[in-house]
């Protein structure tokens, strides 16, 4: 007998199962979906991340076609569910045992034209895929692509340009890091600003300190005072007084 695959549409009766109307006005608040907010016109059904992680889990052979129509859902715990069951896939072709290049590409190449039509279109969806899927694909690869969404109009394909480095920090390399934050610098975008000066800081922890504070010696004064705030913070109080007042 054949194996029935997986399709978009279980997932989603499957998260349609759970959801919870009092949540869903919660969440709605929480990601600032009105009327010229950030996340406006973005629809939630009411269900927490662990609860779709969980039913992204069981959906962890559902075919590529069907993720890219679970990322053209109107609904956002449809999408978030088609990114953790992506990274998985994703993570899964980069193990030595399991390794696949060509469905590496494949992978990257649908999760760019996702972003790219706007279906990862809040913070939530760029922060638990960027770093998952671009990181890892350009580790040893040329990063220009980062700096092509860095020049977008679209406040998330700056956002995944950013967070797509949080993979290079974690592998002790600040260098597409700062380049990205010297170009984004004057984005005072809120969404923009806290990324940055989170991944400043993550320099700052995960790989040298003195890295960090040469940055800032160079742009503090040029920093939004978010960015700055969120780089500073793991620094000692007088360090962080000395370039809050630059």
């Amino acid at each position: 007998m054949a194996e029935v695959l997986p399709t978009a549409a279980a997932v989603r009766a499957a998260l349609a199962e759970v959801a919870d109307r009092a949540d869903a006005i919660h969440l709605q608040r929480f990601f600032k979906t009105g009327p010229s907010e950030y996340g406006e016109g973005d629809v939630f059904i009411g269900v927490r991340v662990p609860v779709t992680r969980s039913i992204a889990k069981r959906f962890a052979a559902l075919p590529l076609d069907e993720i890219d129509m679970l990322l053209d859902s109107a609904v956002h715990e449809d999408r978030l569910a088609a990114l953790i069951i992506l990274n998985a896939r994703f993570d899964k072709a980069t193990k030595p045992r399991t390794l696949d290049l060509d469905g590496q590409a494949a992978m990257v190449q649908l999760y760019l034209a996702a972003v790219r039509r706007g279906r990862v279109n809040n913070w939530d969806l760029v922060d638990v895929s960027a770093e998952n899927i671009i990181g890892p694909w350009l580790l040893d690869r040329p990063r220009e692509l980062l700096f092509e969404l860095a020049r977008a109009d679209s406040l998330w394909e700056r956002r995944v340009a950013l967070l797509s480095t949080f993979a290079f920090i974690k592998a002790g390399d600040a260098s597409s890091t700062f380049e990205l934050c010297e170009r984004l610098l004057d984005d005072r975008r809120d969404l923009i600003q806290k990324a940055l000066g989170w991944m400043l800081r993550e320099v700052g922890k995960r790989v040298d300190e003195r890295l960090l504070t040469g940055f800032l010696d160079k742009h503090a004064a040029r920093m939004g005072r978010t960015a700055l705030s969120y780089a500073t913070e793991r620094l000692d109080p007088a360090v962080r007084v000395h370039y809050r007042e630059l």
